[in-house]
């Protein structure tokens, strides 16, 4: 359903691209089913913005430090220099620009850790493998955890409302 109501909302832009064409009457027929496909899949209640805002609010604000003594400091063999960081940046803006301009979700996380680490092997700084390694491990223990907690909360939430 996602998908197709993403691709309606592109055809207008790339229908005549090429060389479709929709008739006037149409138009308004895609868009209203656009809109219900819309109403259906992407609807988030306010209390899961609102919690969802506080648990990033409050992790970054207690784990900061960590964060970035992790990043600027022990992905790379030396210290991140500002030269290093403004091209990972660069890189990093680009890349999330590229997937959200595709509709690819992509970490934040993922590729700014992963500009730097290139930034650093690049400028033949090195690179700390065993910080690199609990990256890794993390990325892929965040799937398989944040899935099976998600389920356990799904069941015990349904036992305690009903």
């Amino acid at each position: 359903m996602y998908l197709v109501s993403e691709t309606l909302g592109l055809l207008p832009k790339f229908a005549p691209a090429s060389g479709m064409h929709l008739a006037k009457a149409d138009e308004p027929i895609l868009e209203n089913y656009r809109d219900k496909l819309d109403r259906s899949t992407k609807y988030i209640p306010t209390w899961v913005k609102v919690a969802v805002a506080l648990a990033l609010g409050f992790g970054t604000m207690f784990g900061w430090r960590r964060i970035v003594i992790t990043v600027g400091e022990k992905i790379g063999s030396k210290h991140l220099t500002y030269g290093q960081g403004a091209c990972s940046d660069f890189v990093s803006m680009l890349t999330i620009l590229g997937a959200t301009g595709l509709g690819l979700p992509v970490s934040t996380t993922h590729v700014v850790s992963s500009g730097i680490a290139g930034a650093m092997t690049a400028n033949g700084s090195g690179l700390q493998y065993r910080t690199i390694r609990n990256i890794a491990l993390a990325w892929f223990l965040t799937l398989p955890t944040a899935a099976a907690l998600s389920a356990f909360l799904f069941w015990l939430f349904n036992k305690i409302v009903q």
